[in-house]
């Protein structure tokens, strides 16, 4: 070995467009869907503080009691803001509720989602037009009043994610709810070409089933985690939001600043085969 091998080469930095972009810090988020500490939502705040984002909480009516002891279980208390994304004063008041606390947003969750009971479980064909309305303003859309409502605030590498469930099949029991998502899926691919002019980027992650709150009232729901267990590629842990906060909190940073209309799965590769490897034909 020759002495030109053993010293070591002179450091070059990188150019600024070469530099990996920041993560989260010192944005200022908005994270709604926060009940309970098993939630992703808390999941993706909870990560967000630890990656030094500043966090709001969203809730509302009797539930925003369960937000507000969620909240405490973060590294960091976030105030708790009156949010129904149903609710035509709630919405009109939002951004000036927020300007009071900060004078800009730099990303926002959009994590909820309702369809009524006679919407989910196989009663697809006797479901009155109402429920169906419902689950549509509720889960789809609400991103499109939220987004509207918050732009304002919203500067340019500003983002909006929201927790999608795979629209592109149909599901056993999940009904309306299903045809609300794929409506949802719409509704952010439309957010990309209206707000992608101002600099804000709309994005969804397509999660794999997570045992939550949310998830206890759709009727098969364990059923459902127990097949994508055996069917993904990887393997899933209906238990862990972990992986699913991960990809949203990267939505939300720089380092996706170029990345708008899309559909992130976040399922162990569920989504992108028919079969489990270990099926026998």
């Amino acid at each position: 070995m020759g002495l030109s091998e053993l010293i070591e080469p002179e450091r070059v930095e990188p150019s600024p467009s070469r530099r990996r972009p920041s993560g989260l810090d010192g944005k200022r988020l908005l994270i709604t869907g926060v009940i309970t500490h098993n939630s992703i939502a808390f999941a993706v705040a909870e990560r967000a503080q630890l990656e030094g984002a500043e966090v709001i909480l969203s809730g509302f009516g009797r539930t925003r009691r369960m937000t507000e002891r969620a909240a405490k279980r973060l590294p960091l208390t976030p105030d708790v803001l009156e949010l129904d994304a149903t609710n035509e004063d709630d919405l009109k008041s939002l951004s000036g509720r927020i300007a009071k606390r900060w004078d800009r947003l730099d990303g926002v969750l959009h994590a909820i989602a309702y369809a009524p009971a006679d919407a989910l479980g196989g009663e697809f064909l006797t479901t009155p037009a109402d429920s169906a309305a419902q689950a549509f303003i509720t889960s789809a859309f609400s991103m499109k009043s939220l987004a509207a409502s918050l732009a304002p605030l919203m500067a340019p590498g500003s983002a909006i994610v929201g927790l999608d469930f795979d629209a592109t099949i149909a599901w056993p029991v999940y009904d309306w709810m299903g045809v609300a998502k794929a409506a949802f899926e719409s509704v952010n691919r439309y957010l990309c070409r209206d707000l992608g002019p101002l600099g804000i980027r709309s994005n969804l992650v397509s999660a794999g089933p997570i045992e939550t709150a949310a998830a206890s009232g759709i009727p098969g729901f364990g059923k459902l985690g127990d097949e994508w267990q055996r069917r993904a590629p990887l393997g899933w842990q209906q238990t862990d939001p972990g992986p699913v906060a991960d990809a949203v909190c990267f939505l939300l940073s720089d380092a996706s600043r170029a990345v708008s209309g899309e559909i992130l799965h976040v399922d162990g590769g569920f989504h992108a085969v028919a079969l489990s490897s270990a099926t026998n034909l």
